[in-house]
């Protein structure tokens, strides 16, 4: 999996993500609840691979960020050790 991790210089981008433009409810689903809402938005949204670059690098461990579960960062950050 390759992802362009594009990041700018401060968090501005997340005003600008279409997660902030929808609310926190897709993004942070009960346990055990369904993401593909989430991860459909995250698949609109140009702003994505900074996103998940923040998550990482911030070890961002609950919701949906970059368009990727926590199970799927989780796996990433595994797979790049």
């Amino acid at each position: 999996m390759h992802f362009e991790t594009i990041t700018p210089a401060d968090d501005t981008w997340q005003a600008q993500a279409l997660c902030a433009q929808t609310g926190p409810d897709f993004f942070f689903p009960d346990p055990g609840s369904s993401v593909r809402e989430a991860k459909r938005i995250c698949a609109m949204c140009e702003l994505r691979p900074a996103c998940l670059e923040y998550a990482l690098a911030n070890d961002e461990r609950f919701g949906v960020w970059g368009g990727l579960s926590e199970k799927e960062r989780l796996a990433l950050r595994r797979t790049a050790h």
